[in-house]
């Protein structure tokens, strides 16, 4: 199988590059399946519901959040209408939504995808790990489903390793989102599952991680009330990452970073 992953999609500028870009994308990398974390695709913060169905329409089969789900409050009543936008796993039990959604393909293949929040230097939750390994209990890679991705939606580079490596082998994809930064540690682990610490963001990256230099700065020169945030406008660069999948293990067999357009490096999958 042939997994495209997204990280957050950052205001307009964000937006706007994906649901340009990814129909071609999806082609040109024979993808068989795109998940997308949309959590701060409305101005930074939330997602709305026609936001969503934009990111359906290009091409995205999923749609992750994280932080700022609830953000815009009109997704609280509208994310228990459409499950293929998923919330953290991790909140408590009676949280709009659901944590998790198995994905069928057209040819009768099925995918888990399951959204989780960390818990270091990030609000309280339960636990993500115990959460995960329910999802993971109730569809075993390999017979119940052919691939199983985890976004992690956390702050520290740690908890984002431990994760991978407590789920190597049982898993196809473990990747961070939220810190907006593209992590250079893409690699498969010792037991057979693709791991990057963050997928970085679809957004403008002349920007304090995606947000306008000036204003986001100037809140770590002072202590006082600052004007609010708002994304940067810039050319976006889309980032994420790319995975192959044995269909009979549900193991990653190949796994490369993806940056299109903008102001970093680029990267397309040759895999």
């Amino acid at each position: 199988m042939r997994i495209l992953f997204l990280g957050d999609v950052v205001g307009r500028s964000g937006r706007d590059a994906l649901t340009a870009r990814l129909p071609e994308l999806r082609t040109a990398l024979r993808a068989d399946l795109v998940v997308v974390n949309g959590e701060n695709a409305s101005h930074g913060f939330g997602l709305a519901p026609d936001m969503a169905r934009a990111f359906f329409t290009a091409g995205a089969d999923v749609v992750t959040l994280g932080n700022h789900s609830w953000d815009r409050k009109e997704i609280i009543p509208w994310i228990d209408q459409e499950p293929r936008v998923i919330r953290p796993a991790n909140y408590p039990p009676g949280t709009p939504g659901k944590g998790s959604f198995v994905a069928v393909l057209d040819d009768g293949r099925k995918v888990l995808v399951v959204n989780v929040l960390g818990r270091l230097f990030m609000e309280p939750v339960d636990d993500p790990f115990r959460a995960v390994q329910a999802e993971v209990q109730a569809h075993p890679l390999g017979r119940a489903v052919q691939a199983a991705i985890i976004d992690v939606h956390a702050e520290a580079s740690s908890e984002k390793a431990a994760m991978g490596h407590s789920f190597d082998g049982l898993v196809s994809l473990v990747v961070g989102t939220h810190t907006h930064t593209p992590s250079a540690d893409h690699q498969i682990l010792a037991g057979g599952t693709a791991f990057q610490s963050d997928a970085g963001m679809c957004g403008d990256y002349d920007s304090v991680i995606g947000m306008q230099k000036a204003p986001a700065s100037m809140r770590f020169w002072r202590k006082v009330p600052a004007e609010k945030l708002a994304p940067a406008e810039g050319e976006a660069t889309l980032c994420g990452i790319f995975v192959v999948t044995d269909d009979a293990t549900g193991l990653a067999t190949g796994v490369a970073p993806l940056r299109l357009g903008g102001r970093l490096s680029q990267a397309m999958p040759a895999i």
